[in-house]
């Protein structure tokens, strides 16, 4: 059995909070090859989620809310925005599950912000994502103009 508790949370958060990418996830699944990934997903303010889709093989994706807020951008083929859902605190929404394909990305409005995210395994690395090359890679100079530029759609900030 596996508890994840406040405290738990906390630690996430503060993890996250410290890391050089402003994420940190906690994996239940116990091995990538597991048929059913499942983890929390810690991000702050300022983290950059290239938009990408999992198309290799093709798999949906399910986000439900644990605290904070978000908003989840959906792209269509060119890199246009189609939509943008605000989840958590404030929000109508709470989850949200994404059919296989779909572009999109997150951004953390609050910090402290946390999600359970549930997708079909296997997890392999070189394959997971189909990264938009219409969007700037994580790291490169053009990723926090890209990034604030979202944000300033969503009227956040990038840093916290």
């Amino acid at each position: 059995m596996k508890i994840i508790d406040r405290y738990r949370l906390d630690q996430l958060s503060h993890a996250a909070e410290q890391s050089e990418r402003r994420r940190k996830n906690l994996n239940l699944h116990e091995e990538y090859t597991d048929p059913c990934q499942r983890l929390f997903n810690a991000i702050e303010p300022g983290t950059y989620i290239r938009p990408h889709r999992h198309v290799d093989p093709p798999k949906d994706e399910c986000f439900v809310t644990i605290r904070g807020r978000m908003a989840l951008f959906v792209f269509v083929d060119g890199g246009a925005i189609d939509k943008v859902l605000f989840l958590g605190a404030g929000s109508d929404v709470l989850a949200v599950e994404l059919p296989p394909g779909v572009w999109h990305s997150l951004v953390a409005l609050e910090a402290g912000t946390i999600f359970f995210e549930i997708k079909p395994g296997p997890y392999t690395p070189m394959t997971d994502k189909d990264f938009a090359p219409w969007a700037p890679v994580e790291g490169s100079p053009d990723a926090d103009a890209y990034l604030a530029g979202l944000m300033e759609r969503v009227g956040g900030k990038c840093q916290p």
